[in-house]
C-alpha cells in the first residue's frame, strides 16, 4: 500500500470512529431524556400505609407537544406562526392567561431537547423547555391495616381531634373542633384539587362536589374548542370528565371536604365546601407539565367567569424546575388564587435542593411539611427554614378512596389538603379576604413546635381555630 492510499484509509477510519462516537453520545442523550426522576418518594417503611408518590420525567409523552415556548412581549401571533412553520412545527395550544406562551408539536418527531434548543436560538424567544412528564407511582403499602368499615370514623381522624389514640399525643391536632364553633365551611367556596381527578360519586364527597352553575357558560379554549365542564376538567383528554381512576386525588379531596355530620364515613376539614376536580394524571399516575398548566389555566378562566374558586391544592412535585409552570402559578396569583403545595417526601432540605412547585418564589405559594401524631416532623418530610412555610398532620391520615371506601395514607400529599381545607374555612368566614391576606392569616395561625424550630419558616403547625380568630 503506497503512502497516499494509507493516508486515505486512515482518514476514513477516523471519520467512522467519530460517527460511531457521536451516535453513542446521541443514544445516551436520548436515554437520559427518558429517565424518570422520583419526585415524592415514599420513605415510611414502618406500620403506616404510604402516600401515593409523584415523579417527574424529562421525556415528552408520545403524541403530545414536545416543547413549551414563551415568546417575548411584542412578538405577534403572525410572527410566531411564521417561526413555528419555518421549523416544520405546529402550535398545539396557547395558554391565554400567560402572554406569549405556546405548546409546540415538532412534526419531524425530533428530540425535545433538540427542538427546545432551536427555539432558544431565536431572538424572539424568552425561554423554551421540554414538556416534562409527571408521575404518581403506585402506592407502596408496607402495613397490615384492618379493612375500614363504612361507618363514621371521626375517632380515627387524629389530625382533626387528637385524644392520644393509637399512641398519639393529646392535642397534637389542628384544633378543628374549636374552629367549627365559628364555621364548618360554606358551599360558595370552591377549592380546586389539581391531581388525578376525584371520585365525584363517592357518597361522602358527592354533596360537596362542584358543578358548573347554569349561569356560567361552558369552558371554551381557542384551540381545544368548547368543553361541557359540568363536573370539572380533564386536562389529559381536554374533556369534561375528571373521574379519578388512581385514588390519590380522591384521598386529598376527602381531607379538604368530605361531608361532615352526615353519619357516613369521615369528616373533612370543611363540612361544607365545593371541590372542583382537575385531572392531569391518569390511572397509572402519569401526567405532564403542560397538562398541569392547562388545568391551572382552566381554574383562572372559571374564576374570571364568576366561579368563587379561591384555592388550588397541589399534592405533587419534583426537583425539576419549569419556568412555564411557574408562570402559570403566578397567573393564578394575579387572579387572587392561593396555591398550596406539598414540600416533598425525600427527607431533604428544600433550601439546598428546591422542590417544585412548592419552591417557586411566587407570593401565592404555600409549601407544606408533614407531622406525625406526636407533633414530630414526619421522618419522610422535606423541610427548609427559608422555603417550607408551614406544617400539618400528614402521617396515617384517614380519608376517602375509590368506590365509597376509605384508606389511610401518609405523606406531605396528605398534609397539603389539610392546609387547603383550613384556607377554605378562612374564606368561608371572610369572603372578601385577598390572597395575600389569606396567606398571611394561615402563616400567623400556627402553634409553635420545638420539633420545627429552625426547620420551617413559621416553626409551627397550622391551627384552624387560631386562623379564624
Amino acid at each position: 500500500m503506497n503512502r497516499n492510499n494509507f493516508l486515505i484509509h486512515l482518514a476514513l477510519a477516523i471519520v467512522l470512529i467519530l460517527i460511531a462516537a457521536f451516535a453513542g453520545q446521541l443514544n445516551r442523550w436520548r436515554k437520559d431524556l427518558k429517565t424518570r426522576v422520583q419526585i415524592i418518594p415514599h420513605s415510611e417503611k414502618k406500620r403506616a400505609s404510604t402516600a401515593a408518590d409523584i415523579a417527574l420525567a424529562d421525556a415528552p409523552v408520545s403524541g403530545r407537544p414536545e416543547v413549551l415556548v414563551k415568546f417575548k412581549p411584542g412578538v405577534s401571533l403572525t410572527r410566531i406562526e411564521e417561526l413555528t412553520l419555518g421549523l416544520h412545527d405546529r402550535i398545539e395550544d396557547r395558554i391565554e392567561n400567560v402572554s406569549g406562551w405556546q405548546s409546540v408539536d415538532d412534526l419531524d418527531d425530533a428530540d425535545a431537547i433538540t427542538t427546545a434548543a432551536q427555539y432558544l436560538a431565536l431572538p424572539e424567544v424568552e425561554y423554551a423547555e421540554p414538556n416534562m412528564e409527571i408521575e404518581i407511582p403506585e402506592a407502596i403499602d408496607t402495613s397490615l391495616l384492618p379493612v375500614l368499615p363504612a361507618d363514621p370514623q371521626f375517632d380515627d381522624q387524629w389530625a382533626l381531634a387528637n385524644s392520644g389514640q393509637r399512641g398519639g399525643k393529646k392535642g397534637a391536632d389542628i384544633s378543628a373542633t374549636l374552629a367549627w364553633a365559628t364555621t364548618t365551611g360554606d358551599d360558595d367556596v370552591v377549592v380546586a384539587v389539581l391531581d388525578s381527578g376525584v371520585d365525584y360519586r363517592h357518597e361522602d364527597l358527592a354533596p360537596n362536589m362542584w358543578k358548573r352553575p347554569a349561569s356560567v357558560a361552558p369552558y371554551r379554549d381557542a384551540e381545544l374548542g368548547s368543553v361541557d365542564d359540568e363536573e370539572g376538567f380533564n386536562a389529559i383528554d381536554n374533556a369534561a370528565d375528571p373521574m379519578d381512576d388512581n385514588g390519590h386525588g380522591t384521598h386529598c379531596a376527602g381531607i379538604i371536604g368530605a361531608e361532615g355530620g352526615n353519619n357516613i364515613g369521615i369528616t373533612g376539614v370543611n363540612w361544607h365546601v365545593r371541590i372542583m376536580p382537575l385531572k392531569f394524571m391518569n390511572a397509572g399516575g402519569f401526567g405532564t407539565t403542560k397538562d398541569a398548566i392547562e388545568a391551572i389555566n382552566y381554574v383562572i378562566d372559571r374564576k374570571k367567569a364568576g366561579v368563587n374558586v379561591r384555592i388550588i391544592s397541589a399534592s405533587w412535585g419534583s426537583t425539576q424546575k419549569s419556568r412555564a409552570l411557574g408562570d402559570a402559578i403566578r397567573a393564578a396569583y394575579e387572579n387572587d388564587i392561593l396555591f398550596v403545595a406539598a414540600a416533598g417526601n425525600a427527607t431533604t432540605n428544600n433550601d439546598r435542593s428546591p422542590h417544585y412547585p412548592s419552591s417557586y418564589d411566587v407570593p401565592n405559594v404555600i409549601s407544606v411539611a408533614a407531622l406525625d401524631r406526636n407533633d414530630q416532623l414526619a421522618s419522610f418530610s422535606n423541610y427548609g427554614l427559608k422555603s417550607v412555610a408551614i406544617a400539618a398532620p400528614g402521617k396515617d391520615i384517614l380519608s376517602t378512596w375509590l368506590g365509597n371506601s376509605y384508606e389511610e395514607k401518609s405523606g406531605t400529599s396528605m398534609a397539603t389538603p389539610v392546609v387547603s381545607g383550613v384556607a377554605a374555612l378562612i374564606v368561608a368566614a371572610n369572603p372578601r379576604i385577598s390572597v395575600d391576606q389569606l396567606r398571611k392569616r394561615l402563616l400567623a395561625s400556627v402553634d409553635p413546635l420545638p420539633a420545627l424550630k429552625g426547620k420551617i419558616v413559621t416553626g409551627g403547625r397550622v391551627n384552624a381555630a387560631k386562623a379564624l380568630q
